[in-house]
């Protein structure tokens, strides 16, 4: 049976960056795996809707948010390297980002359940880390939920697509789509009056943290509009209701982040991330490694990526650095060849200057160096029989006058 492939798939987005494999699709966006031909570097392509292709409103504001964050550096945030199509260039408008090798915190809680305090703890502080950059740029993120979570295959976690909810919602084309991404994790000002500041950020990291410790947000029902009008009249309960052996300075980090009255909760991710830097160390907490998932989408991505290289005809166009694409299993990486020296980069020195060999210069710099420890050595004897003389006579010259 034959599987019909993305109509993406193959295509070179503004003449630089191939689009090579799908990874996940969402209400706004498909995210693939792609290559910058140009860099030789494998990135993460985010492809808006074809809808958003021809709305102004939507683009500019687009462009003006990726603007905004490629400029924000921290370990904890995603970095944004491009940003293009839409208009009149006939391409959907996208987004070229760091390619993270690994998964999403979703397939990380679906694979394992459950965090205990300490690894909740090395996902938040990352996350709380990158909002922290942010806020104090002056930026929101307004969507952050485990999706929006990356988990590399070296521990590192990162946080992606800072302003997209926002770009959307200003268009006005698909509130209902934002609303069903986010119900779980939308603040109550968000809800009320869709306005949200870096405490809507605080608010939705305590529902994230929650989750993490009991493997379930807070509030549930028949859709997603019922789940995000409850935060309206509840608090969110305590994670030591639903599972047991939580520390109550974890109740506490996440009755403050998700109080319903924006001025009770920390100022900004700055503040919580302290307090939780505070609450570390008070426990004790253990450092821990944050494991990737193993089954991510962008995990078969990759693989799929690979065996269509490896099924390509011999006789077919070469591709860049196809090792480059696997995935991130001992087996599939051969054996590391011998090193081979690299040539110098610099020429080798001549022999001679000025018809003169070289070691003619070296012979007379020697002598020369020779001739002058002679000399010092001569002034240095001098001057002892000086000084030795002068001594002597300050010695004796007393006896000297008395005769």
């Amino acid at each position: 049976m034959s599987v019909t492939s993305d109509p993406l798939e193959g295509v070179l987005l503004e003449g630089r960056y191939r689009v090579d494999a799908k990874i996940a699709t969402g209400g706004m966006s498909t995210v693939y795996r792609g290559l910058d031909v140009r860099l030789d570097r494998p990135v993460a392509l985010k492809v808006m809707d074809a809808r958003y292709a021809n709305d102004g409103q939507f683009l500019t504001r687009f462009q003006r948010e990726a603007r905004a964050v490629a400029r924000l550096k921290d370990p904890g945030l995603v970095a944004v390297y491009d940003q293009g199509g839409g208009g009149s260039s006939g391409e959907p408008p996208f987004l070229a980002m760091e390619l993270v090798e690994g998964g999403t915190l979703r397939e990380l809680l679906r694979e394992r359940g459950p965090m205990p305090p300490h690894a909740a703890a090395a996902v938040l502080r990352p996350v709380l880390g990158g909002l922290a950059t942010a806020h104090h740029a002056g930026l929101v993120h307004r969507d952050v939920k485990p999706e929006n979570v990356l988990i590399s295959d070296e521990g590192e976690v990162k946080l992606v697509d800072f302003g997209l909810v926002r770009a959307v919602a200003e268009a006005g084309i698909t509130s209902t789509s934002v609303i069903l991404g986010t119900a779980a994790y939308l603040s109550p000002e968000q809800v009320g009056s869709g306005l949200a500041d870096a405490r809507s950020d605080v608010y939705a990291v305590g529902i994230l943290a929650y989750e993490l410790i009991t493997g379930a947000t807070p509030f549930s029902g028949d859709n997603p509009l019922t789940v995000a009008y409850q935060r309206m009249d509840h608090d969110v309960p305590p994670p030591s209701a639903a599972i047991s052996g939580v520390p109550p300075e974890f109740d506490e980090l996440v009755a403050r982040a998700t109080a319903r009255n924006p001025d009770g909760r920390f100022a900004d991710a700055g503040q919580m991330g302290e307090e939780l830097d505070a609450i570390a160390q008070q426990l004790a907490l253990p450092r821990f490694r944050v494991p990737a998932p193993k089954n991510s989408a962008q995990h078969a991505a990759a693989t799929a990526l690979h065996n269509r290289l490896t099924e390509r005809p011999p006789s077919g166009p070469p591709v860049p650095n196809p090792t480059r694409q696997l995935v991130r299993d001992p087996q599939d990486w051969p054996a590391e060849p011998e090193p081979v020296p690299e040539e110098d980069e610099y020429p080798v020195a001549a022999t001679q200057f000025a018809g003169i060999d070289i070691t003619d210069f070296l012979w007379e710099r020697q002598r020369a160096r020779r001739a002058l420890m002679f000399w010092v050595l001569i002034v240095l004897i001098l001057t002892g029989l000086i000084a030795a003389g002068a001594w002597t006579l300050g010695t004796n010259l007393g006896s000297l006058i008395g005769q």
